[in-house]
């Protein structure tokens, strides 16, 4: 507050006309509680990051109080957060992210929780190449299905027009045996 009245001072005597600079204290700062994201191209890691909504997603941060891990495989930690000091965030009037507060809500589920939503999500998966690989072997014997109707057809207009080629051979022997 003091460095305000300072800096205001300096600017009247200056004459220059700009606003006073404010500290932190002063100024009505958004602070957010969201994800930042790390790691290396599709290889996502996130840290939970306390941070003025101002700055950028990746940018400066306040105080780091977690990390968020989508892709960690069975046995390896996907989630870490400090309970203690987002409660404390949050009771200085931090607001969470959507993703952030789904995040604080599973993690208070526990691990097992975790561990059952991977198991769904490969189940999902799973049923969903099933589903795709279905559909192709459906779609192969339908198409081997039209080839060979498409092959039938052929044969069947083969024969006819041997038959009416026959026919017509047949019918051209008799005018040129009755010629002769």
């Amino acid at each position: 507050m003091q460095i305000a009245h300072i800096y205001l001072a300096k600017v009247l005597e200056n004459n220059v006309k700009s606003a006073p600079v404010k500290t932190i204290r002063e100024q009505n700062i958004m602070v957010i509680i969201r994800l930042a994201r790390g790691g290396a191209k599709k290889t996502p890691f996130y840290s939970v990051v306390v941070a003025d909504s101002r700055n950028r997603r990746d940018g400066r941060f306040i105080e780091r109080v977690g990390f968020y891990n989508p892709l960690a495989k069975e046995g390896q930690e996907g989630l870490r957060l400090d309970t203690a000091r987002i409660s404390h965030w949050q009771s200085n009037g931090a607001q969470l992210s959507d993703c952030v507060a789904r995040l604080v809500k599973d993690n208070a589920k526990g691990p097992e929780f975790f561990a059952a939503k991977k198991a769904k999500d490969a189940a999902k998966v799973a049923n969903a190449k099933a589903a795709a690989e279905a559909k192709l072997v459906a779609a192969a014997k339908e198409a081997a299905a039209a080839k060979k109707a498409e092959e039938e057809a052929a044969a069947k207009e083969a024969a006819a027009a041997a038959t009416a080629e026959e026919v017509a051979v047949e019918e051209a022997a008799p005018e040129a045996t009755d010629a002769e």
